[in-house]
């Protein structure tokens, strides 16, 4: 089971940091990946992290403003968000893949409800 957390209205130029509690089968074995959709338009691929937090991958539109880690200790990982513009206005999903990177939607095997996250001008 994945809950997304840490969504919120801000402005352009704050920060954000979303969470992403992993429990019960979805164990820290399992790569993760950060999502979002906006309406109307598909869900696009964030960030992603390896199961064993060594490696990290990252869509350009987000590249050096964002940062993805994962915290074993706590079942967690977390997005964080610099530099939010309008344009990063949507709704971000975790999701959890058995083996491999997740960096594709078709390929994740569990996904979290989804956190809102309004970027104002």
């Amino acid at each position: 089971q994945l809950q997304a957390s840490g969504g919120g209205l801000v402005q352009a130029g704050d920060s954000l940091r979303l969470s992403c509690a992993v429990s019960g089968r979805t164990s820290l074995n399992y790569a993760m990946g950060w999502f979002r959709q906006t309406p109307g338009k598909e869900r696009e691929f964030v960030a992603a992290i390896t199961w064993s937090g060594g490696t990290t991958y990252y869509a350009d539109s987000v590249k050096g403003r964002s940062t993805i880690s994962r915290d074993s200790a706590k079942n967690t990982v977390y997005l964080q968000m610099n530099g939010l513009q309008p344009e990063n206005t949507a709704v971000y999903y975790c999701a959890a893949k058995m083996f491999g990177i997740a960096t594709r939607t078709d390929a994740c095997n569990y996904w979290g409800q989804g956190t809102q996250v309004t970027v104002s001008s």
